[in-house]
């Protein structure tokens, strides 16, 4: 990591260390906790989709795995919420490793309807295996973290946790990316066909490379279901992954902190349009609950339609635009004064 990506990382560890002072509601730490959670997932799906070039409409069924295999062994078998996780992790890289075989030999839409029938199958089981995993009813009882016995309790510390976890997420994304794999995977992405001209082991790359995505949205379950101390298998159907896959689209594809910005923007952005409706119900103007959805379909068309880039690359060109007439303006009155 080097250059400005060095600077947004100083930028991220202060903001995390800052942030708490700054916000002391709780609630809105657990929103910032649940961004976390996102941005985690997103990460490794910028890497898949951004990097890598290959679609996937699934990534919340990793998310799933994660957090039932967390929840189940520790609410269940009392194991530790640390070997729970890792054993998630670990059953996450065999499917993928059998799921990403064949369905990376799909192109397009193609592998995205693969992986999105994989997350419906994942999402169906949550629901039917009563017994396993509590089946709508959910599972209870899941512990918090702990570090040697000192149990992460508040929303404070937790909320310093995750966030670490982002912040070695990104670093490990990055180093990647400026790796010889990652050089490899933007190959793939640029052209299978170049690639493979090149030496570049096609199949092996983008295996590995789902892979690693899926750990990243394996771990966000296991946070998440630590956090909550119960889960269901709402929060983990088909219209999350749709929502990850947004979240990276809306952020810019191609880079690990528009993936970044694209999670906390949609994260926040029913918090802003519940506070919106509050507002607007105190000047005496009926918003219903059902306009949010209106409203945050037309903010996503706004950006998509004119940011088509993302906002991580749309605020730079803007930014350099306005730089631009700076510029000019500057030059024009240093001419009117000589």
């Amino acid at each position: 990591m080097g250059g400005k990506n060095s600077v947004g990382f100083l930028i991220l560890i202060i903001g995390i260390i800052l942030i708490p002072f700054m916000v002391t509601n709780d609630y809105y730490l657990g929103v910032l906790i649940f961004t976390a959670f996102n941005c985690l997932a997103c990460i490794g799906l910028c890497l898949l989709m951004g990097y890598a070039g290959q679609i996937s409409i699934g990534h919340g069924a990793f998310i799933a795995i994660g957090a039932y295999t967390s929840g189940i062994l520790t609410a269940k078998f009392a194991w530790s919420p640390w070997l729970a996780m890792f054993c998630g992790i670990l059953i996450v890289i065999v499917i993928a490793f059998c799921l990403g075989i064949p369905a990376l030999r799909l192109k397009g839409h193609y592998l995205a309807m693969a992986t999105l029938g994989f997350a419906s199958i994942v999402h169906i089981v949550a629901v039917a295996a009563v017994d396993l995993t509590g089946g709508p009813s959910g599972l209870v009882n899941i512990p918090r973290l702990d570090f040697f016995g000192y149990v992460l309790s508040s929303d404070k510390q937790y909320f310093y946790f995750s966030w670490s976890v982002v912040a070695l997420g990104v670093y490990i994304a990055f180093n990647l990316i400026n790796s010889r794999v990652g050089r490899g995977l933007q190959a793939i992405h640029g052209s299978e066909d170049a690639a493979s001209s090149l030496g570049i082991n096609i199949t092996s790359y983008k295996v590995q490379v789902f892979i690693l995505s899926a750990v990243f949205a394996s771990v966000s379950g296991s946070l998440y279901a630590y956090y909550m101390n119960y889960i269901d298998p709402g929060p983990f159907d088909v219209s999350h992954s749709i929502l990850l896959v947004t979240m990276v689209a809306v952020g810019g594809l191609h880079n690990i902190w528009g993936a970044l910005i694209g999670a906390v923007f949609l994260s926040l952005l029913p918090e802003f349009l519940s506070f919106l409706s509050d507002y607007l119900q105190v000047l005496g103007i009926a918003y219903q609950p059902d306009y949010d959805t209106l409203v945050y379909g037309f903010i996503l068309l706004i950006i998509m339609l004119f940011l088509p880039e993302g906002l991580f690359k749309g605020f730079g060109n803007i930014t350099q635009f306005v730089r631009s007439i700076f510029k000019k303006f500057s030059k024009r009155a240093s001419d009117r004064v000589k």
